[in-house]
């Protein structure tokens, strides 16, 4: 039963042994997906905060959606980051 439903699969679905994983395609595929999302969802909750008078709480959500939209946005930055860190505190990175 299994050999003829693994048959059935188009060899193009499969991968072959050789093959990597490409995760570079994934995490660009993920960045059109859930990019206009996050900033659909960001633009709502701002004006929610504008509309309410809200001015310290909308402050406070600007700047963590800057932050998290510059870790979603700019591929390495947590791994460049992590690197200045370790060399700034003397650490052998390699």
């Amino acid at each position: 039963m299994l050999q003829q439903i693994i048959a059935s699969i188009p060899y193009e679905v499969l991968a072959a042994p050789g093959d990597e994983l490409k995760t570079d395609q994934l995490a660009d595929w993920l960045r059109q997906i859930f990019g206009p999302l996050f900033l659909v969802i960001v633009s709502i909750v701002a004006i929610f905060f504008l509309f309410t008078r809200e001015i310290t709480r909308f402050v406070q959500f600007i700047l963590l959606a800057i932050g998290i939209g510059v870790v979603f946005y700019v591929p390495n930055i947590i791994e460049t980051t992590a690197k200045a860190i370790a060399t700034a505190l003397g650490v052998d990175v390699t």
